[in-house]
């Protein structure tokens, strides 16, 4: 290769993406392909995972109503999470790129901060907060606008409350990088020709910060599906989840393979949801300002 190199001549793309492509199948492929596996095999209570291969837990998940409620649950939370980070991310991280420096600098570790401290100290915090005796409820209560505490933990709320205050960043983030792209120019030249702050908003910055906002959103879905501690911190046994579900068959029942095939029905569905919602609005998308 250094000869090669010596010579002048180039070195095909696929030996320099080999060792990468290696790591990952490594790392993430055979994992996934020993879970895909692991989800045909059958379970019996006293003798275990049997070595035969079926479409029977699959089966089971898809015909049972249970797993219907779940499935329904945590993709309708993974909506209403992504809806409002994206009322909170896109205006925040607006409003951020216009302030100046160190406010900027200081605001924006501020928006990021939830990523710095663990997911379980993070949700514990919620917890406290989120509990009877909790500063929300005392707060609520000192100030005389409830009677009596208000039930936040071990319900849907407060596990989308936690959720969007840790998923927000992402948001911010990734419409943050679209306003690097934004020229100011453009925003004084249509105030200058007389249309309003909102309308230069509306019809000059929104177009433009779009594609943030539809990156953003996609991932902040994706992750609020497959979230794990802070629903089963938050939301308790009750409270189940897709992530949850699969947990408890993996660690409490210990069928694997039915805990596998919800995993691997997870996955699925989120690749079908978030490349058709990538498909429809890029089309929308270059259809509205292309």
């Amino acid at each position: 290769m250094a000869e090669a190199i010596a010579r002048g001549k180039l070195i095909p793309p696929y030996l320099l993406s080999t060792p990468a492509l290696l790591l990952y199948c490594a790392l993430l492929l055979t994992p996934m392909l020993m879970t895909f596996l692991l989800s045909f095999n059958s379970f019996d209570l006293y003798t275990g995972i049997k070595p035969d291969y079926s479409l029977a837990n699959y089966l089971e998940v898809i015909q049972d109503k249970y797993f219907h409620v779940i499935f329904l649950r945590t993709f309708g939370m993974a909506l209403v999470v992504t809806l409002i980070c994206a009322l909170l991310g896109a205006p925040e991280a607006y409003i951020l790129n216009r302030m100046a420096n160190p406010w900027k600098s200081l605001f924006l570790l501020a928006v990021l901060g939830p990523l710095l401290i663990s997911v379980v100290v993070r949700t514990l915090g919620w917890a406290l907060l989120f509990g009877k005796e909790g500063a929300i409820n005392q707060t609520l209560m000192g100030l005389g606008l409830v009677d009596e505490p208000v039930k936040l933990i071990f319900t849907s709320t407060g596990v989308v409350i936690a959720l969007v205050h840790v998923l927000v960043p992402f948001m911010v983030i990734s419409v943050w990088a679209s306003l690097q792209k934004l020229d100011p120019a453009t925003e004084r030249a249509g105030l200058s020709l007389g249309a309003s702050q909102f309308t230069v908003l509306r019809r000059v910055v929104v177009p433009q910060v779009m594609p943030g906002v539809l990156s953003g959103s996609l991932i902040v879905f994706a992750l609020t599906a497959s979230a794990f501690a802070t629903p089963a911190i938050l939301g308790g046994r009750r409270l189940k989840v897709v992530a949850t579900t699969a947990y408890d068959e993996y660690l409490n029942t210990l069928n694997w393979p039915l805990g596998a095939a919800i995993a691997i029905l997870l996955l699925v569905a989120n690749v079908i949801i978030i490349t058709s919602y990538n498909r429809v609005i890029e089309k929308k998308y270059a259809e509205a300002f292309g």
